[in-house]
């Protein structure tokens, strides 16, 4: 199981370091002088939020990862919407990102004002944030590269064709990490974020009547669970029934047996490209 956490850790080590060309000076001390505070502040403050709300951690991977695969991890997601400008945020397939995790980066950054006045960028704090809420439940430590500038445009037109959606085929979805330069061994690695939180109903509801790579009673189950949608779009089911608060590989070992929650989870076991790497995730 270490192997399997580690693996999909030194890819997101390497996923958090996107950056633009003239960011690309990044270091793991980059604080230290400037705010020397800096780790513990982020720590407190995301410690304090997930024991309070038991979602942000899953809540604050995603929102992380669809900060970096659109223009790089430069905290272009945090930035509000105008009457005049519709910002990433906004794209629909961003509606669903939880308060839960844009509240820690508001709080630490208001924290961090008045330790090191304009000093520590949202895009580090998003960064670090990501890693100590992962280690709290139960991901490995990593040392994060630091030293983003946050970007100020941020476009809804940008989202589309950036991130993947659990209804793309499986080529369409390799294809989008390949031009981003992850190999398919490491999209399949980034998939076990998947170990946390939960998925609208909407995003699979339609697959649960004649999608056959389902266990037919964790089916009919997840039908029962959805059976109000769309009356109330806000029902969710735990993208890993069996530990869906812990970061373990256990994600990987549903898969074989018919319990992947989304179409593209049934994908990264059914895929030929991807079932090896699966099956090595699960084994680890």
């Amino acid at each position: 199981m270490a192997m399997a956490k580690g693996q999909l850790f030194l890819i997101l080590i390497s996923f958090s370091s996107l950056v633009y060309p003239s960011q690309s000076r990044l270091s793991y001390n980059y604080y230290s002088k400037s705010c020397p505070s800096f780790d513990k502040i982020i720590q407190e403050t995301v410690t304090n939020k997930q024991i309070t709300s038991p979602s942000t951690a899953a809540g604050t991977v995603r929102l992380f990862f669809h900060d970096c695969l659109v223009n790089g991890c430069d905290a272009s997601i945090l930035v509000s919407s105008t009457p005049f400008n519709s910002v990433e945020r906004d794209a629909d397939i961003n509606l669903f990102l939880l308060s839960d995790a844009f509240n820690p980066v508001t709080r630490a950054k208001t924290t961090l004002k008045h330790a090191s006045p304009n000093t520590v960028s949202c895009a580090d704090i998003l960064a670090a944030a990501t890693r100590d809420l992962v280690t709290m439940v139960g991901g490995p430590y990593y040392n994060v590269l630091l030293g983003r500038k946050d970007y100020r445009i941020s476009k809804s037109s940008y989202v589309e064709g950036n991130l993947p959606r659990p209804t793309m085929p499986m080529s369409k979805i390799i294809s989008m990490f390949a031009a981003k330069g992850f190999s398919v061994q490491e999209m399949v690695a980034l998939s076990g974020a998947h170990t946390i939180g939960f998925s609208h109903c909407k995003e699979f509801k339609s697959y649960l009547y004649n999608d056959t790579h389902y266990n037919q009673r964790f089916a009919k189950a997840l039908q029962n669970a959805c059976a109000d949608y769309p009356k109330n779009p806000t029902l969710s089911v735990f993208n890993d029934i069996m530990t869906p608060n812990k970061f373990d590989n256990v994600y990987f070992d549903n898969l074989g047996k018919g319990l992947g929650l989304l179409e593209s989870d049934h994908g990264l076991y059914n895929d030929p490209h991807d079932k090896s790497f699966c099956e090595d995730l699960c084994q680890g």
